[in-house]
């Protein structure tokens, strides 16, 4: 039986001929890739917010990878995630798998034009943003005054990322809009719709530290050379 716990992988650093075994989530780190699949709370967003400032630190040419497959999550800690995006040197592409609900669907479009992607079956849905108050009524208009500048920023972002006119976005997400993956790329959320590549029966074999990266320049995403060197190991660890 299969243990319980993060699976380990073997993992060879760009430009060093050694393997280590790291767990799945470092590995995927290490290439750059970022997994938005849950709701989106303050820890969550820390370590997210941890993640994008590391790797931008260590190359900020290299392009970052948001996989985003979530319900969205507290409004705060959403917009620290969208605003720290915009800010990187790093571009950063977003690629939907499954759905992309509320904030989700904004960090989605929030990528870097031309390197926003869903899978063919994703679906995406964005409305206004919401809040609670409680209170004096003083504290409960003041509340609903926030919300509201928040919701104009956010339209006034979204018109900018999707190419929009800020008051269409205003009437279409009145109340909650769903889109599926065509009517997202007609929309301007996403820049293509991408299907996983075919691979054959006889295809030869690669070694597991080039992988996902092989997977992603199917996908047109990254260039291999970008990440490894020409000369490689010729095995995993066993």
């Amino acid at each position: 039986m299969m243990p319980i716990g993060t699976p380990r992988v073997p993992y060879r650093v760009p430009g060093e001929g050694t393997w280590q075994w790291v767990d799945l989530w470092n590995a995927l780190y290490r290439e750059r890739v970022i997994f938005i699949g849950q709701h989106i709370d303050e820890e969550f967003s820390n370590q997210i917010l941890a993640t994008m400032l590391y790797l931008d630190s260590i190359d900020d040419n290299k392009r970052l990878y948001f996989y985003i497959k979530g319900p969205g999550g507290d409004l705060t800690p959403s917009l620290a995630i969208y605003d720290t995006m915009k800010s990187l040197k790093s571009p950063v592409g977003t690629h939907c798998v499954g759905y992309a609900y509320n904030l989700a669907g904004f960090l989605l479009a929030a990528g870097e034009k031309g390197n926003r992607f869903a899978m063919p079956l994703s679906r995406v849905a964005l409305q206004s943003p919401a809040g609670a108050a409680r209170g004096q009524a003083d504290d409960i208009r003041n509340e609903a005054n926030e919300l509201l500048r928040i919701r104009d920023y956010l339209f006034t972002e979204l018109a900018k990322n999707t190419g929009q006119p800020v008051e269409k976005v205003n009437k279409d997400l009145s109340r909650m809009k769903r889109f599926n993956a065509q009517e997202a790329l007609e929309y301007g959320l996403i820049d293509r719709i991408v299907r996983p590549p075919r691979i054959k029966a006889d295809a030869p074999r690669k070694d597991a530290g080039t992988g996902l990266v092989l997977y992603l320049n199917a996908l047109k995403l990254i260039d291999p050379n970008e990440v490894f060197p020409k000369e490689r190991a010729s095995q995993a660890p066993l």
